[in-house]
C-alpha cells in the first residue's frame, strides 16, 4: 500500500517515505493507483490516477515545472512541510525518481491519503 501523509507532506512506499507536493483540494480516502499515460506538457509522459470526475483527474506524477514561478523544484527539495502543502491543484507531485521507483513498485496497488 502506498501512503500520502497530507499533514507531513510525504509519500511513503516500499518501507520508505518521500517529500511530496500537495495541494488543500488533494482528496483523502483509499484508492486505487491506475497507470495511464497522458500527451499534456510537463506530466513527462506519465503519471498515476487515483481519482477523477467529469471535469478533474487527480494522479501522483513527476514534479510539474511548466510554471517557473511556482518554484516547486525548491519546494519539494525543502525540509519545510509548510513548503509543500498548498501547492498544487490536488494532485501530487514527486521527483522523477521517485516516481520512477513508484511505478515499478506500485503501479495498482491501493492508495491511501490521510
Amino acid at each position: 500500500m502506498v501512503v500520502v501523509d497530507l499533514a507531513l507532506a510525504v509519500i511513503c512506499f516500499g518501507g520508505q517515505c518521500h517529500p511530496a507536493l500537495v495541494g488543500n483540494n488533494t482528496p483523502r480516502g483509499v484508492f486505487m493507483l491506475e497507470h495511464q499515460t497522458t500527451e499534456e506538457p510537463g506530466y513527462g509522459g506519465d503519471l498515476l490516477v487515483f481519482s477523477e470526475d467529469r471535469s478533474h483527474l487527480w494522479a501522483i506524477h513527476r514534479v510539474y515545472t511548466a510554471v517557473p514561478s511556482e518554484h516547486r523544484v525548491e519546494r519539494l527539495r525543502s525540509r519545510r512541510v509548510a513548503l509543500r502543502q498548498a501547492v498544487t491543484h490536488g494532485c501530487i507531485n514527486v521527483m522523477p525518481d521517485v516516481f520512477a521507483q513508484l511505478v515499478q513498485c506500485c503501479s495498482n496497488q491501493a492508495l491511501l491519503i490521510r
